[in-house]
């Protein structure tokens, strides 16, 4: 690998229920520099489980969303090196690859439907790459619950992928299968957990679920909740990422959120409003996942896939005829 000194780059994750922008700076030794970041509620995958259709109005979201990206990558100088990842609810729809075209030739975007291991590859990059390797910690899951699957993915701190597994569990695609009512029956959470819990044991051999010590979850529920937990208002991305969620806690706020209906639930300090409609079923999906290992808490992390496919770009960049980081 060539010395790329340092490269600005930008990433779009465009999600099953949210679509994100990176932009930043990554120098010679792979630290990373946020220079913008953004997120917005689009809901993509919306009725995807059951029609296998990206739906207009979702794609209209997202076209608006990714136009205010698109401005935003140029005034930063940052269209030499950039990708669009595209990931559960493309993949599962059959206009998938007709969306992924239209992104790339309307927005300039290197629009890429990724596989579910891609997916977690780069996720645990993202999670891991600033976290301590050979201290004697142990074995971590990567958890990542996303709008039409969730992802797990085992490894030592700082890359090292030794398992992983994408799941058609999410909280857009299991919200709109199972949470019929506002707020939710006890008897439709008892069924999404049911649901979850089958297809995470089926998933995950039992003696990889034996492995990991420490839980380290990212993207929306995770962070939302540890923002709950914290009584956030404004958001604080500092202040969420590291921060220790446990079993006990996630459960009270399990109780908290499902008694409420979602008008109520868009008011809850630390929650933005527009994952106030999944909220519910990502938390049901947290547990589930924490209970799967046996493992008692989990340290949300503000570094995913998206830190992830940057240094990936970067990698690529200091060699493009070699494999990415």
């Amino acid at each position: 690998m060539t010395d790329p000194g340092t490269v600005r780059v930008s990433v779009v994750d465009v999600g099953t229920n949210s679509t994100r922008l990176l932009v930043a700076e990554v120098d010679a030794q792979g630290a990373v520099t946020e220079l913008d970041r953004r997120t917005t509620v689009t809901r993509l995958g919306q009725g995807v489980d059951t029609t296998h259709e990206l739906a207009p109005e979702a794609v209209a979201r997202v076209f608006a969303t990714l136009g205010q990206y698109r401005a935003a990558i140029d005034e930063h100088g940052a269209g030499r090196h950039t990708v669009a990842v595209l990931t559960s609810a493309v993949r599962d729809a059959r206009n998938g690859d007709d969306f992924a075209e239209r992104v790339r030739e309307r927005f300039g975007l290197d629009a890429r439907t990724i596989a579910g291991e891609e997916e977690a590859r780069l996720s645990f990059l993202g999670a891991t790459r600033d976290r301590a390797t050979g201290d004697g910690s142990g074995p971590v899951v990567v958890i990542d619950v996303g709008g039409g699957s969730t992802e797990f993915i085992v490894g030592e701190g700082g890359g090292d992928v030794r398992f992983f597994r994408s799941t058609q569990v999410g909280v857009v695609r299991h919200t709109e299968r199972h949470l019929m009512t506002d707020p939710p029956a006890r008897s439709e959470l008892e069924a999404l957990a049911a649901d979850a819990r089958r297809s995470y044991l089926a998933a995950l051999p039992e003696d990889v679920r034996r492995e990991p010590v420490h839980a380290v979850a990212v993207a929306g529920t995770a962070t939302s909740v540890a923002a709950i937990d914290q009584d956030l208002e404004p958001y604080d991305p500092a202040r969420v990422h590291g921060h220790r969620v446990g079993v006990a806690t996630l459960q009270a706020q399990l109780d908290r959120l499902a008694a409420m209906p979602n008008a109520a639930r868009r008011k809850v300090r630390g929650l933005h409003p527009d994952r106030a409609p999944t909220i519910v079923a990502g938390v049901v999906l947290l547990l589930e996942a924490l209970g799967a290992f046996g493992l008692e808490e989990f340290e949300a992390s503000e570094h995913d896939i998206l830190r992830g496919a940057a240094l990936d770009l970067w990698a690529r960049a200091a060699d493009p005829g070699g494999d990415p980081a």
